[in-house]
């Protein structure tokens, strides 16, 4: 007679479920905010078989930060590949492969691959002898061929990022939020929730509904945090930052001949970034104007306005010395205040510099998730995130490890107020 013995070299772990879903609760969501984080999230959840509408206080999709005309996606490295490279690397893989069911290649995007100018030799690559194998398709260190076409010397430290890629924020918005037929209701700002019996409330100032679930997703950007502080006056149980970034930006056409062809062929970042052949926005939302150039982008801390200011086109200039040396002089007409046009967006950063995603505090307000904290890299984890809080809420395996996962969470920040 044989015997068999259940010794398993690993043991699987039970299926979680979000505390905030319970079984044969209606799958229904409200989601604030039609920007990266909030379309992103809603798309994910709609394609799940949920009735999502959508609240914003703009007329259009990415009328806050997402609004950015043309931004990119790469993957951030470290020497010891630490948790935010390899969540950035999860994040990136995402939106590529969001950007290529949804977008229009050339117009609202194009896996270009990026360059990343090494300034003062940051953000090396790991040591590990295992990356070259692992992360070869993800990252390399730029070839001489690739140096030359940005006009740097032979000398100059900088990475190939591969699946790198220039995208247009607000086309993908508005791509998610058409593909996946979420309600969408515009001009709607919410200022104060409420949680009545099972359901979460979104008021406006003069207290009048405009919209209720059982499961909230708070995607509002920097008003996130004014949302946050009303539901916990004594202690602000999300420590959202803002983040200002102004952009310059101007028309191809408008440069001499001899300067357009020195530029690079492929984005290029390290020390902000500068991109080429990117549409520039056009007279109607879904009609793209003429290719232009855009560099930037500033970052200022503290400042909740986000307003154009003439100082930071020439801040901007300034950091193109650094970035791209060989174009710093070339380029200067074109930064001529009758010359450059601009963008300004209102960013928000977490004091860990990692995003929040998923359930604020389980125990305190069930059902309410946020998705906020993106900073400068809100095309590369929206959608990341997106998938993350879908798969939280429907008992899925996660779109990344669950350790990485943890990291995100948004509870990590009540549990410090605990702890405090």
């Amino acid at each position: 007679m044989r015997h068999a013995v259940f010794a398993p070299r690993w043991t699987t772990r039970t299926r979680q479920r979000s505390a905030s879903r319970p079984d044969g609760q209606p799958r229904q969501a409200l989601v604030l905010g039609a920007g990266l984080s909030g379309s992103a999230t809603a798309f994910s959840l709609a394609q799940r078989g949920w009735q999502v509408h959508v609240l914003d206080a703009g007329t259009a999709p990415g009328a806050g930060a997402s609004g950015l005309p043309a931004g990119l996606t790469a993957p951030h490295v470290s020497p010891d590949d630490n948790i935010l490279s390899r969540i950035t690397r999860a994040g990136v893989r995402a939106t590529v492969q969001r950007a290529r069911q949804l977008l229009k290649t050339g117009q609202d995007w194009a896996p270009t691959g990026v360059l990343e100018h090494r300034v003062e030799g940051k953000r090396s690559l790991p040591v590990s002898e295992a990356w070259p194998l692992a992360g070869h398709e993800w990252s390399t260190p730029a070839s001489s061929e690739h140096l030359t076409q940005a006009g740097l010397p032979a000398h100059a430290q900088a990475l190939w990022h591969s699946l790198g890629a220039w995208i247009r924020p607000r086309q993908l918005a508005r791509a998610q939020l058409q593909a996946c037929g979420v309600q969408v209701h515009w001009q709607c700002r919410v200022a104060r929730l409420v949680r009545t019996g099972q359901d979460w409330q979104a008021l406006d100032a003069q207290g009048q509904a405009l919209g209720r679930a059982p499961v909230l997703i708070v995607a509002g950007g920097y008003d996130t945090r004014a949302l946050m502080q009303d539901l916990s006056p004594a202690h602000a149980p999300l420590p959202l930052n803002p983040l200002r970034g102004q952009i310059s930006m101007g028309p191809l056409s408008a440069l001499p001949e001899a300067i357009a062809q020195q530029l690079p062929p492929f984005p290029v970042n390290g020390h902000g970034s500068f991109i080429t052949g990117v549409p520039m926005p056009g007279h109607a939302p879904d009609t793209p104007g003429e290719a232009g150039w855009y560099l930037g982008s500033t970052f200022e801390r503290a400042c909740p306005e986000a307003l154009l200011r003439d100082e930071d086109h020439a801040a901007n200039h300034a950091r193109l010395a650094t970035l791209l040396p060989a174009l710093s002089e070339p380029m200067r007409p074109a930064f001529a205040l009758d010359q450059v046009s601009g963008w300004a967006g209102l960013r928000c950063t977490l004091p860990d510099r990692v995003p929040a995603v998923g359930e604020l505090d389980a125990e305190r307000w069930p059902g309410l998730h946020i998705c906020a904290g993106m900073g400068a890299r809100g095309i590369s984890l929206s959608v990341l995130a997106g998938e993350l809080i879908a798969a939280q809420l429907e008992g899925e395996p996660l779109p990344l490890a669950p350790s990485l996962a943890q990291h995100l969470a948004a509870s990590r920040f009540a549990a410090r107020q605990l702890q405090a």
